[in-house]
Formats: C-alpha cells, sequence, structure tokens
C-alpha cells in the first residue's frame, strides 16, 4: 500500500512546534491532527481516513544513497507496524531518523515505531512485540 506523503513544508514545521512528540532511540515521531482528513476520506473511492506521512533524513547522516536506505527502512517499518497494528487515521505523522538509525534493521525500526505510537495512544490494539526502548513524550 502506498501512503500519502505530506507535500507542503509548513505542515512539517507545524507538527514540530504543536504536534505530541516521543523521542526513542532510532526515531522521533511527531503526531499532529490532520484537519484535512476529512477531505482526503471524501475524495478516496472507498472512504476510508488515511495518515499523511512525512519522513526527515538530514545530511548529517550521509550521502544520498544513505539517506535513500534510511528513508526506505524508515517506510518499511511504518508498513510493517501498520499492518500489524490498528493506528488512529487522521494524522499527520512526521518521523525523523537519528544517527543510529544508518545501521538499524527494519525490524528494529519497526518496534521503535510501534513503542512510539503505544506511547503517542495511537495504537488501537495491544502491541506485545515493543519492548521498552526509553521514550520519553513532550508536548
Amino acid at each position: 500500500m502506498k501512503y500519502r506523503a505530506i507535500g507542503e513544508n509548513h505542515l512539517y514545521g507545524k507538527a514540530y512546534a504543536k504536534g505530541k512528540k516521543c523521542v526513542a532511540a532510532r526515531v522521533v515521531v511527531y503526531v499532529l491532527r490532520d484537519y484535512r482528513s476529512e477531505a482526503f476520506r471524501r475524495a478516496d473511492p472507498l472512504k476510508r481516513p488515511i495518515n499523511r506521512i512525512g519522513l526527515t533524513v538530514t545530511k548529517k547522516l550521509g550521502g544520498a544513497v544513505v539517506r535513500s536506505r534510511v528513508k526506505r527502512i524508515l517506510r518499511e517499518g511504518f508498513r510493517a507496524v501498520d499492518t500489524s497494528n490498528v493506528i488512529t487515521k487522521g494524522n499527520l505523522i512526521v518521523i525523523v531518523a537519528r544517527s543510529s538509525a544508518v545501521k538499524a534493521k527494519s525490524t528494529d525500526i519497526a518496534r521503535d515505531l510501534s513503542y512510539a505510537f503505544k506511547k503517542l495512544g495511537m495504537l488501537s490494539r495491544k502491541s506485545d512485540s515493543a519492548p521498552d526502548s526509553g521514550c520519553e513524550i513532550t508536548k
């Protein structure tokens, strides 16, 4: 399944400034309610609500090849969490890669994302595969 991306730069800024944040070992997750989600739901042929996803990988982590690899791993980690759990829809989700994400596997990222979404109150079902990764939540 292809996910809808956050296309506007100002939405990243709003998610950083006003969204809930959870810092995990390999990723930082920002979540903000998407006020355009109802319009996207109406436009969908199946009338399903969606989340818009944004990935951030800085140049500090490496060159273009490294950054692209990290983004692929982040997408696969999110896909694994989304298929195994029920994530609350109608949000802007910004996932920021930390320096330890460069060496991580998609299962490690999925574990961190699952724990972060659980701490942020976005998982509807219990996730037993998410150990404590030292996530701290800030407003």
